[in-house]
């Protein structure tokens, strides 16, 4: 895992790639297309690129508008902004008609950085999860990105695929299928579950290293769809571990940590530790800097798995 990428940087090109495929694909943008990278589409395919302005909630009523017309309609700009600022239209204008818009916002999460607590979303997941229709995609690397954005173009319907923007190692090798509601068992184990997602499966996969030099067997899923959630995997996992930790880049609230007790409190109890973003706002700094600061580290996500088995016993 001694490479890095952005998963943003798999977006511009994955769209170029479908479109020489013959995939109607248009994207509609707002005047973020450098830093999402759709600029690249935008040289390849001129006349099928649109830039809404600084205007997200126009973006993403013309995405609606060229899906009615049978284009499948991807969008851009931040997570803030495509989640936040246009959430009334795709509520009503997207997901209400079920429309095959495909939102796949950059810059989510506190790896924003110096932008600050204003730019850094920790509530997307938790308000794309409750729209009804909307399946939601965290990738955890850029290969698995690309593929993630190949299932929102070839799938039906409205999507969301979280992006960002600081680079992260990749975990996945070349040609990566990603499948639709499918969690990835990265590592087995006995002792503990920890279900990740996004750039936090590469540090759940080192919290697993940490904890299994003190003789403890952790079980690593990286749990790429949200929504619709691998109720299968999970289960099985608990059912053998009997405790579980989540770990996310998001609110501790409404998001992978949510989505995980629901599936356990309905099917499988056991003890949960939820490490993420604990009903905070963000703050301007480095992003590495940033996870320590908010509790995002392996280390902290070996302490969470150890309180967790502990109220087990």
């Amino acid at each position: 895992m001694s490479d890095k990428r952005a998963t943003r940087e798999a977006f511009g090109a994955t769209l170029v790639e479908l479109a020489n495929e013959g995939i109607d694909v248009v994207v509609v943008e707002a005047d973020l297309s450098k830093s999402t990278t759709t600029a690249t589409f935008e040289k390849a395919y001129p006349t099928r690129f649109f830039n809404a302005g600084i205007a997200e909630q126009n973006m993403i009523g013309t995405a609606a508008g060229l899906a009615v017309g049978g284009k499948v309609a991807f969008t851009g700009s931040f997570a803030v902004f495509a989640t936040g600022r246009a959430y009334d239209q795709v509520r009503n204008t997207v997901c209400y008609a079920g429309l095959n818009v495909k939102l796949c916002p950059t810059h989510s999460g506190i790896t924003v950085g110096p932008d600050g607590g204003s730019h850094q979303m920790v509530e997307d997941i938790a308000l794309m999860r409750v729209l009804p229709g909307m399946r939601v995609l965290v990738p955890a690397d850029a290969r698995a990105a690309a593929a993630a954005i190949r299932v929102a173009a070839t799938t039906p319907g409205p999507f969301y695929v979280r992006l960002g923007r600081a680079a992260v190692p990749v975990i996945y090798d070349e040609g990566f299928t990603f499948e639709l509601g499918r969690a990835y068992v990265l590592r087995e184990g006995t002792d503990v579950t920890i279900a990740s997602c996004g750039v936090m499966v590469e540090r759940a996969l080192a919290a697993a290293a940490l904890l299994a030099a003190e003789g403890v067997s952790a079980e690593v899923l990286d749990v790429a769809t949200i929504k619709p959630i691998d109720v299968a995997t999970i289960v099985a996992s608990v059912t053998k571990t009997g405790a579980i930790v989540t770990a996310e880049e998001h609110s501790i609230i409404g998001g992978l940590g949510s989505a995980v007790a629901e599936v356990i409190g309905e099917n499988v109890p056991a003890p949960l530790r939820r490490v993420g973003v604990k009903d905070v706002f963000g703050t301007s700094g480095d992003p590495e800097e940033l996870m320590v600061h908010y509790g995002l580290t392996a280390t902290d996500i070996a302490s969470a798995a150890r309180e967790a088995m502990a109220a087990r016993r």
